[in-house]
């Protein structure tokens, strides 16, 4: 009998080659897609191959989600033999992470280990809920799973073995996947956007290749467990122990200094090129931002955020090598990011810049990598990368908020391109890099330094630099609560947030040890708590302190980073850095997101994010100080050419700073356009965040017709670009100063709204933000102003509604806008956008006894966003105008004279009975000019 026969304690029951779990990966993997691809093929060809657009003969290729998830039986194989591969797949995670853990890599190996599992988790998600089921599910869990490759891949290649097979296959695999991403996403978009016929059999194809380079990468592990035997054996001994390895002795890497790298001009390239890769990173998602505005949604272009991952490509050694011999290769591609500007085509610019940016990136991880261990090299490189930023911001102080070489920018609107251009290439044909060497290892870290906390520390600093500090006004309009004002505006207290950042700057270069410990760390989160909980100077205060925190610790992340694999640390920070990025957005844009709920109206968990992120960049940076305290090195003095070098610097960037301020600051006061007739003109207009049709900065356009209709008071609507993804940019500034007006604007950028502005030639009295009932949709914003018109105080409210399919929302907004224009006896005008019908609807709710207002037109039924409405005030004059290229809006123009008791008709009047001074432009009857005229009516409207 079976069961006499018992093995012995320790017998072997069961034994095979490692080489077989990645083997039986492999081939039930491709059954699985093939045979389900080759048996739809077979049976349901004409089927599979159709889309929403096409089907045969235009395609004539199916994708993976067609061939694997529509059909029987095609459907029940590809999951069979899926689940016949979790077996194998299982194990390989688990034999590839005691493989990295046994070679002394704790963090890759459990960045192997978590990244492993949760890709197959996810992909189980994808492939047993396929798009017929649940078209979001399906499509949640393949993008986690795509998503979660970058960590596995990373991984994986960190902990293969120097010189390996296994190496050099996962490397070609992972370069071919990761570049087969470029033409997948263009095709994608091609066939859902541009709806091009076959497009999506091109499409196709490439989605297969990804298949298969992500089964031959993990199908390279043959190579490593080509040394691995499973062993089952029956009841091991207690008393049997591992055995540990010898410890391995410390690596110290010995670099030449190079004098030459610490010259003046090597000091100025350095600043050069962080200017121009500032611009070009702040430029990604910005113009990412067009697409999805344009498209009223997720379009596919955001893909290319994903560029600023690009330093995943030093993980090849050769390739590693060549940049940073050749620093300028690297310098050189960001430059292309500044091209873009003389590129017309929206698609081609998005596309140079996401080039532009992923060279910056990759320039970025080749200044610091190997740089550990060298004081005056990393307060040089450091000290350069964050006047560079300052030297943006100023440049952003300078021209209104926009940064005169982004690829927004031309001639027209104030761009100066070939400047920006010439700084790049300047700078990149003038950059060194002096601590490299031909020998130089991948690491120069310890073993008591960890590279995934450097790399989360990272991607927190580079968005909160980005968030908070790349335009000098983003501070300031955080804690603005409106008039009369009793907090900081952002000329000129914009100026102290940039000399917050120098004095960050003079500390990260002389006292980087201490900024990068923990009381430093704790003092900069008390500050962005008082930055965030408080309004006006105590709330600035707070952000001040978070500011010089924030430039103060650039020296120690970066150093911390720049020790550890650049391939991996670089590119994990930027993946992290773009997360933080898709937070910032969904915390406004969450009802156009998916699982958007989550994180509405969160910006606390977002700052708290960016905190805890640069938290674990502290931890990475204290483990350097331990260690470099037992080995007995120096202190991290500056030579003093260095700090030379840094305070000449600092001092141009203060001087420049005051300049500019003073030079924006000294302006006359606001004048009407015609104060001997008493007239106000009122305007409003939905401005689509500042981007034109054609994806150029278009505050010079507006400037010129708000300017030629003589308007005294406009609100602006959608005007709140203080996101990374709008450029943190204030739209009202350039405006405000060139024409002469007061300005409020409005909800600030941490009350998650899409933005309303008022903008008045009258002194603005007092003015309340509110944020009106929106349990679903959108937050509403409003601005009730009181305005001090010819001594007269007259009340305007600037108002935007919800969207169209939030019906609760919109009926609960209406009710509360007519409540605060009830609760006024004043004269008041309302300018609005409604989403409703004349006559209709809410409509009654806005035109009604509880708000006693009156409609400027109550005949012009070719309305449904856009209304000025006014009460006890005399109104004499409605103009539409058409936008041309502007935006997607026109602008409605009310006239209203002040201090005139006679009622208001509705009696139409020839403008020959008006006077001059009352009158629209003529400019603007028949064909108008540069495309705007007056339209609907096709000519304005008088009333006795």
């Amino acid at each position: 009998m079976y069961g006499s026969r018992l093995a012995k304690p320790g017998a072997v029951l069961f034994q095979f080659d490692g080489k077989w779990i990645p083997n039986l990966h492999t081939v039930f993997a491709l059954l699985a897609f093939l045979s389900s691809l080759i048996v739809g093929m077979w049976l349901h060809f004409h089927k599979i191959v159709q889309n929403e657009h096409y089907g045969y003969p235009e395609e004539w290729f199916p994708s993976v989600s067609a061939a694997i998830g529509d059909r029987y039986p095609e459907r029940s194989l590809f999951q069979i033999f899926i689940a016949i591969t979790s077996g194998p797949r299982f194990a390989l995670v688990f034999l590839l992470y005691a493989l990295a853990r046994n070679s002394g890599g704790s963090i890759k190996a459990n960045v192997v280990l978590i990244s492993g599992l949760l890709r197959t988790f996810t992909c189980g998600g994808w492939v047993y809920i396929t798009s017929t089921d649940d078209h979001m599910s399906h499509d949640v869990f393949m993008i986690a799973y795509l998503v979660l490759t970058i960590p596995w891949t990373v991984a994986c290649l960190q902990s293969s073995q120097a010189g390996s097979k296994s190496l050099r296959y996962r490397k070609v695999f992972a370069t071919l996947f990761f570049t087969s991403l470029i033409p997948l996403v263009y095709f994608f978009i091609e066939h859902k956007v541009h709806r091009i016929a076959g497009a999506y059999t091109i499409y196709a194809f490439f989605e297969w290749s990804l298949i298969f380079y992500d089964v031959l990468f993990d199908a390279a592990a043959v190579f490593d467990f080509k040394r691995i035997t499973i062993t089952i054996t029956d009841n091991v001994p207690a008393d049997v122990k591992s055995s540990k390895e010898a410890a391995h002795g410390e690596v110290l890497v010995r670099s030449a200094r190079r004098h030459a790298g610490f010259s003046w001009i090597s000091f100025t390239a350095a600043i050069m090129n962080s200017f121009t890769f500032w611009s070009v990173f702040t430029a990604l998602p910005l113009l990412i931002w067009y697409f999805p505005l344009w498209y009223m949604g997720i379009s596919g272009y955001e893909a290319c955020l994903l560029a600023i991952v690009a330093p995943v490509v030093l993980g090849f050694t050769p390739l590693r090598s060549l940049l940073a011999r050749f620093p300028q290769i690297a310098h050189l591609g960001t430059a292309v990011g500044i091209y873009a500007g003389y590129i017309a085509d929206p698609v081609h610019r998005l596309y140079a810049v996401a080039i532009g940016a992923a060279f910056g990136c990759i320039s970025l991880a080749i200044q610091f990598w190997g740089s550990g261990n060298k004081p005056s090299v990393i307060a040089h490189r450091a000290s350069a990368f964050s006047i560079g930023l300052i030297l943006s911001s100023i440049a952003k102080l300078y021209l209104w908020t926009n940064n005169p070489v982004w690829p927004i920018m031309n001639e027209s609107n104030g761009g100066l391109n070939k400047e920006g251009l010439a700084i790049g290439i300047v700078g990149a044909m003038l950059a060194s890099r002096p601590q490299y060497s031909p020998g130089q290892l991948s690491s120069v870290a310890s073993k008591k330094e960890y590279s995934l906390p450097a790399a989360i520390g990272l991607g927190g600093l580079m968005f909160a630099l980005h968030s908070l500090l790349s335009d000098s006004s983003t501070l300031t309009l955080w804690v603005w609560d409106g008039y009369p004002v009793t907090g900081p505006l952002p000329v000129p207290h914009g100026a102290l947030v940039i000399f917050a950042m120098v004095f960050g700057v003079y500390l990260g270069a002389t006292r980087k040890i201490t900024m990068g410990g923990w009381i430093s760390f704790f003092i900069g989160s008390a500050g962005a708590y008082v930055f965030y909980n408080n309004s006006g100077w105590i709330g600035f205060a707070g952000g001040l302190v978070l500011a010089i925190y924030l430039i103060a610790i650039v020296p120690a992340i970066l150093d911390s980073a720049g020790r550890h694999a650049p391939g991996f640390t670089f590119a994990v920070a930027f993946f992290i850095t773009v997360l933080l990025y898709l937070a910032h957005v969904w915390v406004v844009a969450y009802a156009f997101v998916p699982g958007g709920p989550l994180l509405r109206e969160r910006t606390d968990i977002v700052l708290i994010a960016q905190q805890v992120c640069i938290g674990f960049g502290i931890l990475g940076h204290t483990r350097i100080k331990t260690v470099n305290t037992k080995l007995g090195a120096t202190a991290l003095a500056l030579t003093k050419q260095v700090r030379k070098q840094i305070m000449f610097f600092l001092t141009i960037v203060l001087i420049l700073t005051s300049v500019i301020t003073f030079n924006r600051f000294n302006r006359p006061d606001p004048q009407p356009f015609h104060p001997e007739s008493k007239v106000m003109t009122a305007g409003i207009w939905t401005i689509h965040f500042g981007l034109d049709n054609d994806m150029w900065a278009s505050e010079v356009r507006m400037r010129n017709l708000v300017q030629e209709l003589e308007v005294d008071v406009i609100g602006f609507l959608e005007s709140d670009t203080q996101r990374c993804i709008m450029g943190n940019r204030d739209i009202t500034q350039r405006i405000a100063e060139e024409l002469g007006y007061y300005t409020d604007f409005g909800p600030g950028p941490n009350k998650h709204t899409w933005g309303a502005a008022l903008l008045s030639k009258f002194p603005i009295l007092n003015s309340t933000h509110h944020l009106l009932p929106s349990p679903v949709g959108e937050l509403a914003p409003a601005i009730h102003a009181t305005l001090d018109v010819y001594g007269t105080e007259v009340d305007v409210v600037v108002f935007h509604s919800g969207q169209e399919e939030d019906i609760e929302d919109r009926r609960l907004q209406s009710i509360s806008v007519a409540e605060i224009m009830g609760s006024s006896d004043r004269p008041l005008v309302l300018l609005s956008y409604l989403v409703t019908k004349p006559l209709q609807g809410n409509y009654n709710t806005y035109v009604s006894e509880l708000s006693g207002m009156s409609d400027i037109d109550p005949s012009d039924w070719d309305r449904w966003c856009e209304y000025i409405l006014y009460k006890n005030i005399k109104r004499i004059g409605y103009a539409r105008v058409s936008r041309s290229t502007i935006t997607d809006t026109e602008l409605q123009v009310g006239k209203f004279v002040v201090g005139d008791n006679t009622p208001s008709t509705d009696k139409l009047i020839d403008e020959g009975q008006v006077d001059e001074s009352l009158r629209f432009p003529n400019m603007f009857k028949g064909q108008g000019v540069r495309d705007h005229r007056y339209h609907v009516f096709d000519e304005p409207r008088y009333y006795a």
